[in-house]
């Protein structure tokens, strides 16, 4: 998908998504906040057409480097985030 190379990260305080410059959400991670200092991972989409490309994986990274920049701790209800932590333990710290 050509058009998806305009596409950028965008990172917010509840999650992490890849946005055209028009506005359309290509893929996102979301993390809601659950308690003080602690968000859910509840979600992780990829539009179909950019899925085996590693992007979630990139949404994942990005969100575990806001999550220590800004002190906070995972819950992780989204079962793609378990994986995802499950296969990098140096984030462990990070989850909750």
């Amino acid at each position: 998908m050509a058009a998806a190379t305009t596409a950028q990260f965008e990172i917010h305080s509840h999650a992490v998504q890849y946005v055209m410059p028009d506005g359309t959400v290509l893929a996102e991670v979301t993390f809601p906040t659950v308690d003080d200092g602690a968000v859910d991972i509840n979600h992780t989409f990829v539009y179909e057409s950019l899925r085996g490309q590693g992007i979630a994986g990139k949404l994942l990274e990005q969100a575990a480097q806001e999550l220590e920049e800004t002190g906070r701790k995972a819950h992780l209800s989204c079962s793609y985030a378990v994986r995802w932590f499950e296969k990098h333990p140096e984030r462990a710290n990070l989850v909750t």
